[in-house]
């Protein structure tokens, strides 16, 4: 388990976001193209997301299991 969290309202990466929620950047990826997360921004060519909104898609896929 990840006990180094970064602060709520903090952009971070795919690559991030998914050791967040224990997930792959795959899956933050396939997210996106479902349309149950969103980018909130970018830093170079990486799509950038508000870990709020990583956590509450994981929720989500979590219900549809």
């Amino acid at each position: 388990m990840n006990t180094a969290r970064a602060p709520e309202g903090t952009l971070v990466t795919a690559d991030l976001a998914a050791l967040e929620v224990g997930v792959t950047p795959a899956t933050i990826r396939k997210w996106v193209q479902l349309e149950r997360l969103r980018p909130a921004g970018r830093r170079g060519r990486a799509f950038l997301y508000r870990l709020e909104d990583v956590f509450a898609a994981e929720r989500a896929a979590r219900r549809r299991m």
